[in-house]
């Protein structure tokens, strides 16, 4: 039978992605965004119906879940830093947003949502590499907003037989994440717009880098395979990156070698190390990224310097 998809947040980074991926392997989608992380222009002349609204709003979320089946479930509010200047903001996006929605669910008949978590954020400053056995202790309120709903994902999972799985991502980066708050969207723009390189702290601070093509990948396994429900995966490349590294890379793709890089203070909330094991989704379903750092900065770069010529 054809999948009916909801995909929440489906006009941002990961959705502009995901959904012709999903369309392409035969499911009839549909997104529900509110527009402030992304554009309905990012899905122009893509077979989707796009709703816009809120997913604090039960009334939208049901009237976007008539007829579906499977939720895919991205929107969010995905700042670490943001998140410490209004953790209010976060928690009623995050938590609360998706507690509507997974009550919407519930009333909609949905049979599986796939709820989209954090690894470093969530987990914190635990040694790596991370896995599903990590015990999670963020330090941020982004973190945090992710554990609760996990845990909401989880109770849902037990009280109303909803199959909820939890998906923990890397630090997702490619093409259309102009509008993301990451490290490689940063370096990218600092390099166009021929403005210092900013990194805070002496720059040996790691993180799990994927493709998102790689990402794109694991969702529609997931969303293709019958895992049991609450089930929690880390969908990583499994390699552990400094941030300066990453600068010197994206430097290196760009042809300006002599590009400077700035040091300032290190900021609250952010993890120093992190990178996630995913042997678990490897067994489970088979998941191996393919995307080397370099070949996906190179797309990445690419994709910026087609569309973003002045910046």
């Amino acid at each position: 039978m054809q999948k009916k998809i909801l995909v929440t947040g489906g006009c941002g980074f990961v959705g502009t992605n995901l959904v012709p991926k999903l369309i392409e392997q035969g499911a009839d989608v549909k997104v529900l965004d509110n527009f402030t992380k992304g554009s309905p222009s990012n899905l122009k002349n893509i077979d989707a119906e796009i709703i816009e609204g809120d997913i604090r709003d039960i009334n939208t979320v049901q009237r976007a879940l008539n007829g579906v089946d499977t939720v895919i479930h991205l929107a969010a509010y995905g700042s670490v830093i943001e998140s410490i200047k209004d953790p209010f903001e976060n928690f009623d996006i995050n938590v609360r947003g998706t507690l509507v929605v997974l009550q919407a669910c519930i009333n909609s008949n949905v049979q599986k949502i796939v709820f989209s978590s954090t690894g470093g954020a969530l987990i914190g400053n635990a040694i790596p590499p991370v896995n599903e056995n990590s015990i999670p202790k963020p330090i941020s309120p982004y973190g945090a907003s992710k554990l609760c709903c996990e845990a909401y994902c989880n109770a849902f999972a037990n009280s109303y037989e909803l199959h909820t799985v939890m998906l923990r991502f890397a630090n997702v980066y490619g093409p259309y994440s102009a509008d993301k708050l990451g490290a490689s969207t940063a370096f990218i723009k600092n390099i166009m717009s021929d403005t210092p390189i900013k990194i805070y702290g002496d720059g040996t601070a790691t993180r799990d880098y994927l493709y998102v093509q790689d990402l794109c990948k694991g969702i529609h396994m997931l969303v293709e395979q019958d895992l049991p429900p609450a089930t929690t995966l880390h969908i990583a490349s499994g390699i552990e990156t400094s941030v300066i590294d990453l600068a010197n890379l994206i430097i290196e793709t760009s042809g300006k070698k002599e590009h400077e890089i700035q040091h300032l203070p290190l900021r609250r909330g952010e993890v120093t190390r992190n990178f996630a094991s995913y042997d678990l989704a490897k067994e489970v379903l088979g998941f191996s990224p393919s995307v080397s750092l370099r070949e996906g900065i190179t797309k990445t770069w690419d994709w910026f310097s087609r569309n973003f010529p002045k910046i």
